[in-house]
Protein backbone atom coordinates (compact mmCIF):
# COMPACT_ATOMS: atom_id res chain seq x y z
CA UNK A 1 0.00 0.00 0.00
CA UNK A 2 1.40 3.46 -1.11
CA UNK A 3 1.89 5.90 2.07
CA UNK A 4 -0.17 8.93 0.90
CA UNK A 5 0.93 10.66 4.32
CA UNK A 6 -2.12 10.20 6.09
CA UNK A 7 -2.45 8.72 9.32
CA UNK A 8 -6.42 7.72 8.70
CA UNK A 9 -6.54 4.11 9.57
CA UNK A 10 -2.32 3.29 9.61
CA UNK A 11 -0.11 2.37 13.16
CA UNK A 12 1.39 5.69 13.91
CA UNK A 13 1.70 7.17 10.21
CA UNK A 14 3.89 4.81 9.61
CA UNK A 15 1.76 3.94 6.28
CA UNK A 16 1.11 0.24 7.19
CA UNK A 17 -2.98 -0.30 7.85
CA UNK A 18 -3.77 -2.00 10.71
CA UNK A 19 -6.23 -4.33 9.28
CA UNK A 20 -4.16 -5.72 6.54
CA UNK A 21 -1.49 -6.14 9.57
CA UNK A 22 -3.70 -8.14 11.15
CA UNK A 23 -4.70 -10.52 7.76
CA UNK A 24 -8.39 -8.80 7.62
CA UNK A 25 -10.43 -9.34 4.74
CA UNK A 26 -12.37 -6.28 3.60
CA UNK A 27 -15.32 -6.98 0.94
CA UNK A 28 -16.59 -4.19 -0.55
CA UNK A 29 -18.79 -5.88 -3.53
CA UNK A 30 -22.28 -7.08 -1.62
CA UNK A 31 -23.75 -7.69 -4.76
CA UNK A 32 -22.54 -11.07 -5.46
CA UNK A 33 -21.59 -14.53 -3.60
CA UNK A 34 -18.52 -15.28 -1.81
CA UNK A 35 -17.77 -18.79 -0.81
CA UNK A 36 -14.30 -20.34 1.39
CA UNK A 37 -12.95 -23.61 1.62
CA UNK A 38 -13.60 -26.95 -0.58
CA UNK A 39 -16.92 -28.52 -1.35
CA UNK A 40 -19.01 -25.53 -1.39
CA UNK A 41 -22.08 -24.64 -3.24
CA UNK A 42 -23.25 -21.25 -3.95
CA UNK A 43 -26.75 -20.42 -5.33
CA UNK A 44 -27.68 -17.17 -6.46
CA UNK A 45 -31.57 -15.91 -7.31
CA UNK A 46 -31.38 -12.82 -9.44
CA UNK A 47 -35.17 -11.13 -8.83
CA UNK A 48 -36.38 -8.05 -10.66
CA UNK A 49 -39.45 -6.38 -12.30
CA UNK A 50 -40.74 -8.11 -15.04
CA UNK A 51 -40.28 -6.69 -18.67
CA UNK A 52 -42.87 -3.41 -19.71
CA UNK A 53 -45.34 -5.49 -22.11
CA UNK A 54 -47.30 -4.27 -24.56
CA UNK A 55 -50.87 -4.47 -24.24
CA UNK A 56 -51.06 -6.55 -27.00
CA UNK A 57 -48.50 -8.73 -26.11
CA UNK A 58 -49.97 -9.23 -22.72
CA UNK A 59 -53.39 -9.56 -24.43
CA UNK A 60 -51.64 -12.56 -26.27
CA UNK A 61 -50.19 -14.10 -23.51
CA UNK A 62 -53.43 -14.53 -21.26
CA UNK A 63 -55.01 -16.14 -25.09
CA UNK A 64 -52.08 -18.48 -24.72
CA UNK A 65 -52.20 -19.56 -21.35
CA UNK A 66 -56.41 -20.58 -22.00
CA UNK A 67 -55.60 -22.05 -25.23
CA UNK A 68 -53.12 -24.23 -23.45
CA UNK A 69 -55.43 -25.50 -20.41
CA UNK A 70 -58.26 -25.78 -23.00
CA UNK A 71 -55.35 -28.39 -25.35
CA UNK A 72 -55.12 -30.17 -22.31
CA UNK A 73 -58.69 -31.45 -22.51
CA UNK A 74 -58.53 -32.68 -26.14
CA UNK A 75 -57.29 -36.20 -27.62
CA UNK A 76 -53.81 -35.26 -28.21
CA UNK A 77 -52.13 -35.23 -31.78
CA UNK A 78 -49.38 -34.70 -33.31
CA UNK A 79 -50.10 -31.16 -34.53
CA UNK A 80 -51.71 -30.17 -31.08
CA UNK A 81 -48.27 -31.48 -29.59
CA UNK A 82 -46.43 -29.24 -32.05
CA UNK A 83 -49.10 -26.16 -31.41
CA UNK A 84 -47.90 -26.57 -27.88
CA UNK A 85 -44.69 -26.85 -28.18
CA UNK A 86 -45.00 -23.06 -30.25
CA UNK A 87 -47.51 -22.01 -27.15
CA UNK A 88 -44.83 -22.26 -24.58
CA UNK A 89 -42.20 -21.31 -26.62
CA UNK A 90 -43.96 -18.35 -27.35
CA UNK A 91 -45.23 -17.67 -23.74
CA UNK A 92 -41.92 -18.09 -22.46
CA UNK A 93 -40.60 -15.63 -24.30
CA UNK A 94 -43.34 -12.71 -24.14
CA UNK A 95 -42.68 -13.95 -20.08
CA UNK A 96 -38.89 -13.20 -20.50
CA UNK A 97 -38.43 -10.70 -22.99
CA UNK A 98 -41.47 -8.90 -22.66
CA UNK A 99 -42.52 -9.59 -26.30
CA UNK A 100 -42.90 -12.36 -28.88
CA UNK A 101 -40.76 -11.08 -32.12
CA UNK A 102 -42.38 -11.81 -35.64
CA UNK A 103 -40.67 -15.04 -36.44
CA UNK A 104 -42.17 -16.42 -33.45
CA UNK A 105 -45.49 -15.19 -34.51
CA UNK A 106 -45.23 -16.04 -37.78
CA UNK A 107 -44.66 -20.11 -36.33
CA UNK A 108 -47.16 -19.79 -34.03
CA UNK A 109 -49.43 -18.76 -36.98
CA UNK A 110 -48.59 -21.47 -38.47
CA UNK A 111 -48.66 -24.27 -36.00
CA UNK A 112 -52.42 -22.75 -35.25
CA UNK A 113 -52.96 -23.29 -38.96
CA UNK A 114 -52.05 -26.67 -38.76
CA UNK A 115 -54.10 -27.70 -35.80
CA UNK A 116 -57.13 -25.69 -37.10
CA UNK A 117 -59.48 -28.41 -37.16
CA UNK A 118 -59.21 -28.19 -33.18
CA UNK A 119 -58.13 -24.27 -33.15
CA UNK A 120 -61.44 -23.34 -35.09
CA UNK A 121 -64.24 -24.94 -32.19
CA UNK A 122 -62.15 -23.38 -29.66
CA UNK A 123 -62.50 -19.69 -28.53
CA UNK A 124 -59.07 -19.74 -26.67
CA UNK A 125 -57.73 -20.98 -30.52
CA UNK A 126 -59.44 -18.01 -32.27
CA UNK A 127 -58.31 -15.48 -29.51
CA UNK A 128 -54.57 -16.45 -30.41
CA UNK A 129 -55.36 -16.20 -34.04
CA UNK A 130 -56.58 -12.76 -33.88
CA UNK A 131 -54.09 -11.58 -31.02
CA UNK A 132 -51.16 -12.78 -33.46
CA UNK A 133 -52.49 -11.47 -36.71
CA UNK A 134 -53.10 -8.17 -34.64
CA UNK A 135 -49.62 -7.89 -34.04
CA UNK A 136 -48.00 -8.94 -37.53
CA UNK A 137 -50.80 -6.61 -39.17
CA UNK A 138 -53.15 -9.08 -40.97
Amino acid sequence: MADTGSTNGTENGTGVDRAAARGAIHVTNTGGNVTIGDHNTVTSTVTGAAPDRDPRQEALLQAIRKLRADLGGIVPSEQTAALDGELADAEEEIEDLGRADTARLTRLRRALTDAGAVTGILASGVAVGQAVGTLLGG
